[in-house]
């Protein structure tokens, strides 16, 4: 995947997040009566700008797109004329500054709704949740689950894809439940019910390959030792392998699946093997040595040949969901609720230090992500936008100074008190702000520099 289709995504990622969430903050304020003076998306020099409508707002579009805002009519940031006094923003009400304040954060769960209701109608494709064998000593081999079970349902929650299993699983690890009920059907047809432990699966350890760590392996068509592709300039080719050679020995083992053959050559880089393969019905005896690459921080051998695959078999395990455009609302809105609420818990462990600080990702981490969900077409992209548009409404709300939660904190205090916080307290706290906010993008920065040099 290029860099610029990378960038390009990104871009186009921040642009939709940025303008719905400022749209929020512009909309209220002139449902309110406020005066906008600018409209901008992005920081810096405008490269694009229009002023537009009776009170001639500036629509910008700047160089750095990181961001946005939207620029009222106020007297704590300039003069006023006296005609439009009724109009500034620190003469509102505080209820009326506490709404167009909140409509920005609001304005992007609303989006997030938006998004995954066009996902659920267009179509959520996905892996059927068919079991492989169990990792040992993990959770699943303990609930003693079978190869080829299909998960139906996890606490009498629909599971159709290992998306639904990963995401329900996720929250009921993170909600520290102790155990699980699982419904499976195998390939007789029988419905087995599995106690699955998740007690001594921290929080902490759910980064990354969650599944992986509570012990399922999804499930893989066997694949049998065939050669469909011979790499040129390859170890295979130099040995003498030729497209549709079946494999079936390694320095005297039998091998008898794709699966098995793979491991006995990324274990030996640089070490001769001995290969037996089955070519025009008769057995030929090949010396090849795997060339050594480095894969996640690893060296593995690599002999440049590519499997015979039956793409059915692969085909049938693929699953698409859809729902109509009704029953996709209440859907979206469930979803988006539950994305939430996750969000939430997993700040307050981070805080509480239940969960690890690397689960926070910066700027590069998020560009990738928009680079691959666009790759894989319209509904991961849509899904990576709503996950995006939620983390960003609830970033928003946290009572931290200078976002709009620092604000909302304000105006629930000038609420209860009857007066303004003072200029003095404002100027602290946007200090403190600013301070937290760089601390929470140094984290985010070297996590992404880190990801990157570790794989």
């Amino acid at each position: 995947m290029s860099i610029l289709y990378t960038l390009a995504s990104f871009i186009i990622a921040l642009g939709i997040l940025i303008t719905f969430h400022e749209f929020g903050h512009y909309l209220v304020a002139r449902w309110n009566g406020v005066k906008v003076l600018r409209f901008s998306v992005g920081f810096g020099r405008p490269i694009f700008r229009k002023r537009l409508g009776k009170d001639q707002t500036e629509w910008v579009v700047a160089a750095i797109p990181l961001g946005g805002y939207v620029k009222m009519l106020d007297e704590n940031e300039g003069i006023v004329a006296k005609q439009d006094l009724s109009r500034a923003f620190n003469r509102q009400p505080v209820a009326r500054r506490f709404a167009i304040v909140a409509a920005g954060p609001l304005a992007n769960f609303l989006l997030a709704i938006v998004m995954y209701w066009f996902m659920f109608i267009l179509g959520v494709e996905g892996i059927k949740p068919m079991l492989g064998p169990a990792v040992p000593d993990t959770p699943v081999a303990q609930a003693q689950f079978e190869e080829g079970e299909t998960i139906v349902s996890i606490e009498n929650e629909l599971v159709e894809s290992w998306q639904d299993a990963r995401w329900t699983l996720l929250r009921y690890a993170v909600n520290r439940s102790p155990v699980v009920n699982v419904e499976t059907i195998n390939q007789k047809g029988e419905i087995n019910w599995r106690q699955l432990d998740l007690s001594g699966v921290h929080p902490d350890e759910l980064e990354g390959n969650v599944l992986g760590k509570i012990g399922f392996n999804v499930y893989q068509p066997e694949i049998k030792p065939i050669i469909a592709e011979v790499m040129a300039g390859g170890a295979g080719e130099r040995a003498g392998l030729q497209t549709g050679d079946e494999i079936l020995a390694v320095n005297d083992k039998d091998i008898y699946s794709w699966i098995e053959f793979v491991p006995e050559v990324q274990a030996n880089p640089g070490r001769a093997l001995v290969i037996d393969v089955l070519r025009n019905d008769q057995i030929i005896v090949l010396n090849i040595t795997p060339e050594t690459v480095t894969e996640n921080g690893q060296k593995i051998g690599r002999i440049g040949i590519m499997p015979k695959v039956d793409q059915s078999l692969f085909d049938a395990l693929r699953v698409t969901v859809t729902y109509p455009a009704a029953e996709a609302v209440m859907i979206a809105i469930n979803k988006t609720w539950e994305t939430t609420v996750l969000t939430l818990r997993m700040l307050s462990k981070m805080i509480t230090g239940d969960v690890s600080w690397k689960n926070i990702s910066g700027p590069i981490t998020i560009a990738d992500y928009a680079g691959q969900s666009a790759q894989m077409g319209l509904v991961s992209y849509l899904a990576f936008l709503a996950l995006i548009s939620v983390s960003l409404g609830v970033l928003n709300l946290l009572p931290i100074p200078i976002l709009d939660g620092g604000h909302l904190m304000y105006y629930i205090v000038e609420i209860i008190k009857g007066s303004p916080v003072s200029e003095k307290t404002i100027i602290i706290g946007q200090k403190v702000g600013l301070m937290m906010l760089f601390t929470l993008m140094t984290f985010a920065i070297y996590n992404d520099i880190n990801r990157l040099t570790t794989g």
